[in-house]
C-alpha cells in the first residue's frame, strides 16, 4: 500500500543524474508524498518514462501537445503542494531564468503558484560559469528554492561542485520549506463530521446548524500529513468525497444511533478520535412512517440520545488503549451584552474544563457559537482546553489551520516508536 501524503510534481530534466531520482522518488513515497513525474523528453534519453510510471503507479506525459483538450499544463499545477526537479540542468536553469516555456515541464512550473524545489546536478565548470551563478541569483530572489550541488565525482574522472545531493538532504530542504512533514504516517484517525438528524416523520426532524466544515477540514490534514482516515459524515458529503482523495475512507450516516453504531466498530483501530460532529442530544420516541399533519402535531416525547464521546473513552479504557488521543468538540453560547464580553473567554475556558473531566478525554475544543457565528464559516475561534492542564487561546483563523494544531498537539503525544 503506497502511502498518503501531499501532491506533488517531481520533474526530471536531461541529466545523467536522472536514475538518482529514481531512489529519490521512492523516498519522497515514504515521506508521504504522492508524485506525479513530469520529464522532459531529453530527459527519457537516459530514464524512460515506463520507470518513472512503474515507481509512482501514475501516467507520465512528456508532451505539452499531446491530450490538448485536457491543458495539460494547468491540469498539472493545480492542487499540488510543491514541484521538486532533480536534476535541474543548467540548460532548465536559463529557461526558467528567462520566463521560457517551451516544453511541458517548464509550462507546469510557470502555471504553479506553489513553493518550487530546484536540484542542479552538472558538470563543476558549468555550475560555476557565470552564466549560470547569474541564473541561479535570479530565480532565488523570484523565489525558488535552489538547493547547492554537492562537492564529489562526476561522470568521468572530473571531482567538483555539481554533483546530486543525497534524497535526504532533499526531502529535507522540502519539508522545512513546506513547514509541515507526514508525521502522521502508520497512523489511524477517526473523524466525525456534521449534524446528525432525528426523523419525527419522513419530513421533519431534529437536527442543528453543523456545517461539518470542521470535520472535512481534520480529515483533509490528517490525510495530507500521511494518515489513514476514516470520516464519518453526517449530512452532506464533502468535496473530498468528490476528488475520492487517497487515504480517506467516508461513512455517510444520518442518525446519532448509525454514527454511534460506526465509530464504536472504529474506535479499537484508531490511534486518534476527533468528534467534531454535533450530535442531537435527543430523538423523537416514535418516528411515524408518514408525515404528521399540521393540526396533530403538537407535542414530540424525546429520548436521549447515547453520549458517544463518553463511549469512545469508556471504550478506550476497557480495551486498556492507552495510547489512543481523544479530542472533544464543544459549542457555548453567550448573551450579546457588550458588558459580559470579557467574561466570555473565562467562560469558555470552564466550559472546556467541565466537559473534559465529565468526557475524561484528552483535549476538548470549546468555541463561542452565540448568533451564528461559526456554522457555515471557514473561520473559528475558540478555547482549547488539554488533561494535562495547558489552556491554549486560539484567535480567529482557519479551520484548516485550527485542524493542523490539533494533530500537532495529539502527534506530540505518540510514542516515538509506537506503529
Amino acid at each position: 500500500m503506497f502511502p498518503r501524503g501531499r501532491e506533488i510534481i517531481l520533474g526530471i530534466s536531461a541529466s545523467i543524474s536522472a536514475y538518482k531520482s529514481a531512489d529519490l522518488l521512492r523516498r519522497l513515497q515514504d515521506e508521504g508524498f504522492l508524485v506525479t513525474v513530469v520529464p522532459t523528453k531529453s530527459s527519457l534519453n537516459f530514464v524512460g518514462a515506463a520507470t518513472w510510471e512503474a515507481l509512482s503507479k501514475r501516467k507520465v506525459r512528456t508532451d505539452l501537445w499531446q491530450d490538448v483538450s485536457e491543458a495539460a499544463h494547468t491540469d498539472l499545477a493545480r492542487d499540488v503542494s510543491a514541484i521538486v526537479v532533480a536534476p535541474t540542468t543548467a540548460d532548465l536553469l536559463a529557461k526558467l531564468a528567462a520566463g521560457i516555456c517551451d516544453d511541458l515541464l517548464t509550462n507546469v512550473i510557470m502555471a504553479a503558484d506553489c513553493p518550487k524545489v530546484l536540484v542542479p546536478s552538472m558538470h563543476p565548470q558549468m555550475w560555476q560559469n557565470l552564466a549560470t551563478v547569474s541564473n541561479v541569483k535570479t530565480l532565488r530572489e523570484r523565489g525558488f528554492i535552489v538547493i547547492d550541488p554537492d562537492y564529489g565525482r562526476m561522470t568521468g574522472a572530473d571531482i567538483g561542485i555539481g554533483r546530486y545531493p543525497e534524497s535526504a538532504k532533499i526531502i529535507s530542504t522540502l519539508n522545512s520549506t513546506l513547514e509541515r512533514s507526514a508525521d502522521l504516517i502508520g497512523k489511524k484517525i477517526l473523524v466525525s463530521a456534521g449534524g446528525t438528524i432525528e426523523p419525527i416523520d419522513p419530513v421533519r426532524f431534529i437536527g442543528n446548524r453543523s456545517s461539518g466544515k470542521q470535520g472535512f477540514a481534520l480529515a483533509y490534514a490528517a490525510a495530507m500529513r500521511g494518515a489513514d482516515v476514516h470520516l464519518v459524515v453526517a449530512g452532506e458529503l464533502p468535496d473530498i468525497e468528490k476528488k475520492k482523495l487517497e487515504g480517506i475512507t467516508i461513512s455517510a450516516i444520518s442518525t446519532a444511533a448509525e454514527m454511534a453504531a460506526v465509530m464504536r466498530a472504529e474506535a479499537p483501530f484508531s490511534d486518534a478520535i476527533f468528534m467534531s460532529a454535533a450530535v442531537a442530544d435527543a430523538k423523537p420516541a416514535k418516528s411515524m412512517g408518514k408525515k404528521i399533519k399540521k393540526d396533530e402535531l403538537r407535542n414530540i416525547e424525546l429520548n436521549q440520545n447515547e453520549d458517544i464521546l463518553q463511549t469512545l473513552n469508556q471504550l478506550r479504557r476497557d480495551n486498556g488503549n492507552t495510547g489512543q488521543q481523544i479530542v472533544g468538540f464543544a459549542a457555548e453560547t453567550f448573551d450579546n451584552d457588550v458588558d459580559l464580553a470579557k467574561s466570555h473567554q473565562q467562560d469558555l475556558i470552564n466550559a472546556g474544563r467541565k466537559k473534559l473531566n465529565q468526557k475524561g478525554v484528552d483535549f476538548i475544543y470549546v468555541n463561542d457559537v452565540s448568533g451564528g457565528k461559526v456554522f457555515g464559516s471557514d473561520m473559528t475561534a475558540g478555547v482549547l482546553v488539554c488533561n494535562d492542564g495547558e489552556i491554549l487561546e486560539v484567535n480567529q483563523t482557519t479551520k484548516l489551520q485550527l485542524s493542523n494544531l490539533l494533530l500537532d498537539k495529539v502527534s506530540a503525544r505518540f510514542q516515538p516508536n509506537q506503529a
